[in-house]
């Protein structure tokens, strides 16, 4: 069963002079975003936001740019103070936690890759990854052995005596991700760390990204407001909106069945062939079934592996689930599910 590692329940944040006397006005006069503004003169960045976490899993949330997705997620770090609501982290209340705890919990249990790594510019890649070992009171030796086993994980073994000016872009978002790893923290907390990037460079990080998470099974809050960037990487999606989530669910989940018109409006270029499975676009069966088909998928094959066997069989498509038929897709099926 899986463990939760981190847990929000009902954060807010409002910034202003006046936001406890604000959260108030909002709890028990239902007042707006904008008559907040209005009255007090607060920003409610955050509004009443509930999510869980589960260890090793990539959570993406997404949205416009101040949707206060990058308010929220400096929240599980206690960058930023909430206004109201509790949120657990590695089973810590950090809300709780003194200036000590709090201090040990961001040296020890939670990373954060920003969009500016901030490598110092005096010290080589090898110092910069090592950084946090060092202020941990780690040996040299230790710390550098540490520093070129991360730096090997993303590549950059060779440049570890290098200076951050003789780095491209990527390479220093990947000493950026070496340096959070290189703690070994349980958490990593990403806030759009690939998005300055060119296209291309950008697509190979997201890739090396996915595979460093199946090796080191790290829990991520990825921050992100490309959604082909979200659905890529996400096990789960929150879609983000003047602070609150407007739908929370898997990359299929959110791309088939939009809450509303906003997620429509997100997801309506997004292509489907690699996302939507056969489960998804199946008619299901009931009982028990002989299989005569020759055209025979899991049920968690995508809608893209079908097309190449819907050209080269006439009939349709049986469906299984742990060897146990639960549907059949026909050449309409599927192009109604192309179609979306």
């Amino acid at each position: 069963m899986s463990k939760t590692a981190i847990q929000c329940s009902g954060v807010w944040k409002i910034f202003g002079n006046g936001a406890l006397d604000a959260f108030r006005a909002i709890r028990d006069e239902g007042l707006s975003k904008s008559d907040i503004l209005r009255k007090f003169g607060c920003v409610t960045a955050v509004a009443d936001v509930s999510f869980s976490v589960d260890e090793g899993k990539i959570f993406c949330i997404m949205g416009l740019s101040g949707s206060g997705k990058s308010t929220l997620v400096r929240h599980i770090n206690r960058l930023v103070e909430p206004t109201a609501g509790e949120i657990i982290v590695a089973g810590r209340n950090i809300n709780a936690l003194n200036t000590r705890d709090l201090r040990e919990l961001r040296s020890l249990s939670v990373g954060m890759v920003f969009q500016n790594m901030a490598l110092l510019p005096h010290r080589s890649v090898e110092d910069n990854v090592a950084l946090s070992l060092e202020l941990r009171g780690t040996k040299r030796s230790e710390r550098t052995a540490k520093a070129r086993e991360k730096l090997k994980l993303v590549g950059l073994e060779e440049w570890a005596l290098r200076y951050p000016e003789e780095l491209s872009g990527g390479m220093k978002q990947r000493v950026g991700l070496a340096r959070a790893m290189a703690a070994d923290p349980e958490i990593l907390l990403m806030d759009e760390p690939f998005s300055a990037l060119d296209p291309l460079i950008r697509r190979q990080l997201q890739a090396q990204f996915l595979e460093l998470s199946r090796l080191v099974k790290k829990t991520t809050i990825f921050i992100t407001h490309d959604l082909d960037e979200a659905i890529r990487l996400g096990d789960r999606i929150a879609i983000m909106k003047d602070g609150r989530f407007v739908q929370v669910g898997t990359p299929e989940e959110i791309v088939t069945e939009p809450t509303d018109g906003y997620v429509a409006d997100f997801v309506k270029g997004i292509s489907r062939l690699d996302l939507v499975t056969a489960r998804k676009i199946m008619k299901p069966i009931g009982g028990s079934m002989a299989v005569h088909s020759r055209a025979i998928v899991s049920a968690d094959a995508t809608i893209g592996s079908l097309i190449g066997m819907a050209t080269e069989h006439d009939g349709e498509i049986t469906v299984l689930d742990d060897k146990t038929p639960v549907g059949t897709i026909s050449r309409k099926d599927l192009l109604l599910g192309i179609r979306g």
